[in-house]
């Protein structure tokens, strides 16, 4: 079963740091958001493979918003 990482806050999305087919383990950044001047690293949350990716580099997200899809180990 997938897990979705979701957005927490209301922020841009700065920088895209992984891709489809990367191997990540938990805290592994998965993207970049910048909201009040601030960087905030999303982190992957368990360890397996990025299936989707969500968002841009330059796109807004919403609190809950998925960011990533990954298939867990």
């Amino acid at each position: 079963m997938s897990h979705t990482v979701l957005a927490e806050l209301v922020a841009n999305v700065l920088k895209v740091t992984a891709k489809a087919g990367d191997t990540v383990e938990p805290d592994d950044i998965l993207v970049i958001l910048e909201s009040m001047k601030m960087e905030i690293p999303v982190l992957a949350e368990v360890a397996g493979t990025v299936t989707e990716l969500k968002v841009a580099e330059g796109e807004v997200v919403r609190d809950g918003d998925p960011i990533a899809v990954i298939d867990p180990r």
